[in-house]
């Protein structure tokens, strides 16, 4: 019985993400189906990157996760299928996969869409049900697609890091208004070297210690902690980080949030001490 995750950009006050789903339905015998999310802000592949990264993980071997992200970036002759760490990624070859792993994939095939078709939505899922149903029945991901040469390729939104500081961007805002840095606890324990340091994400408001929870502080003060995910997070307890402070992440504050040549991130550095 294959276990599917949908992850999409549609929104959810249309008919797509309902309709892929009769389609799989339909189309695979027994499935379950399990929604990531549909509110992936168009264009913004780093947070769609971010997203699914870290909810695949918890997914068991064998997972196939649906992306419906950015389809139309390039002009769609294919889709790739992916194997990576005992979990599958079905896409379009628009580089997310290669966000989403930060690294190349162990395994990669292309799903050919035919060409006396109209490329739409509904073809490109008549696809990906067709590869997940031969793979669910046993055969190799070589049979139920193409070999490819190579495959687009983007890098990660990545901190600055140096002896004294540490440059993030805010990824997203989350539904609580709580601001998620591109910063690990990894990273910051390796610059830190158990220095001071303070977290400047204002002229005149900064952070010095890192909280273990939102009740570490009275209600309505600022903190940072690391979250579920391991990233930086700056928050207000029983309170709105971001829209207190002003902070705004991708392409917020814009006339039109669908414009790709407004895209920008906002920085947050961590400053140590000497």
């Amino acid at each position: 019985m294959p276990l599917i995750t949908l992850t999409s950009d549609f929104g959810e006050d249309d008919y797509l993400a309902g309709a892929v789903k009769g389609i799989l339905y339909k189309s695979v015998p027994d499935i379950q189906l399990a929604d990531i999310t549909h509110r992936l802000l168009p264009f913004n592949d780093h947070k769609a990157a971010h997203v699914i990264r870290n909810a695949a993980m918890h997914y068991p071997p064998g997972t196939f996760h649906v992306i419906l992200v950015n389809l139309f970036q390039y002009p769609p002759t294919h889709l790739l299928l992916v194997k990576h760490q005992e979990q599958y990624f079905l896409l379009a070859d628009n580089g997310l996969i290669m966000m989403i792993l930060e690294e190349a994939p162990e395994r990669v095939v292309a799903l050919p869409l035919n060409s006396n078709e109209q490329r739409n939505i509904t073809q490109m899922i008549a696809v990906i049900s067709r590869a997940i149903r031969e793979v669910a029945v046993g055969k190799t991901m070589e049979e139920a697609g193409n070999p490819i040469a190579s495959i687009k390729g983007r890098n990660s939104l990545k901190a600055v890091m140096t002896d004294q500081y540490i440059d993030g961007q805010i990824l997203y805002i989350d539904a609580f208004e709580n601001v998620i840095i591109n910063i690990s606890r990894a990273q910051f324990e390796e610059q830190r070297r158990g220095r001071g340091f303070r977290i400047i994400f204002k002229r005149d408001e900064y952070i010095d210690r890192i909280s273990e929870t939102y009740a570490d502080v009275p209600p309505g003060d600022k903190l940072a902690l690391f979250n579920a995910s391991g990233y930086l997070e700056i928050a207000v307890n029983r309170g709105n980080a971001a829209g207190l402070f002003g902070l705004q992440g991708f392409t917020e504050g814009s006339n039109s949030k669908y414009a790709q040549a407004r895209i920008s991130y906002q920085s947050v550095r961590i400053l140590f001490d000497s």
